[in-house]
């Protein structure tokens, strides 16, 4: 069965890193894995997406709408921007945290208000603000790392495999912040 995940986020939030984490602990379990991302004006504070689909066969790497598993949002506005893109039976792994995007910041635009209340009238949602988990934990980068936790628990790898992948991934000095913040999420999952 194929397993198809949709990240979303503002650049610099770390949603490529999520990917590569997903994508390499698909591969240890022997998958065909397939990814993508589209990042735009991600330097500039814009939209970032990233795509990974698992399985036996997976012929593409971008996820339609309608046909994502899992959509991880580090972001509560790209998470209402891309929910058209979750399956009838999906859940929103979500960052309660808000990013002004350019025409907020400019007024011409207004953030809306009650995201996460109004995706949860569609959807699954499962809500954190991982940045002040993060925070407590003495490092704000690691937040997107506690909210791969939080979805890991959506995924069919087991939790020490998880793990590994992260040692191998992120920067060695890190590893440790990392893990434990992969731990905090899968914890409060």
């Amino acid at each position: 069965m194929n397993k198809n995940i949709l990240i979303c986020g503002v650049g610099g939030q770390g949603t490529v890193l999520a990917s590569k984490i997903i994508a390499a602990s698909a591969m240890i379990e022997g998958s065909a894995v397939h990814s993508a991302e589209t990042i735009g004006m991600a330097q500039r504070g814009g939209s970032v997406v990233t795509y990974v689909r698992y399985g036996e066969k997976v012929a593409e790497p971008i996820v339609e709408e309608g046909q994502a598993d899992v959509l991880i949002a580090f972001e509560r506005l790209e998470a209402l921007r891309y929910a058209h893109f979750l399956k009838k039976d999906g859940v929103i792994i979500v960052n309660d945290q808000r990013i002004d995007p350019m025409p907020v910041v400019t007024g011409v635009a207004k953030y809306p208000d009650g995201i996460i209340e109004k995706l949860s009238k569609k959807y699954r949602v499962v809500s954190v603000d991982a940045m002040d988990e993060a925070i407590k934990m003495g490092n704000s980068r690691v937040f997107n790392v506690i909210i791969l936790g939080i979805a890991a628990k959506n995924m069919d790898f087991p939790k020490e495999q998880w793990i590994e992948v992260i040692k191998k991934t992120v920067p060695p000095k890190t590893i440790d912040i990392n893990v434990a913040a992969f731990e905090k999420g899968y914890e409060l999952a």
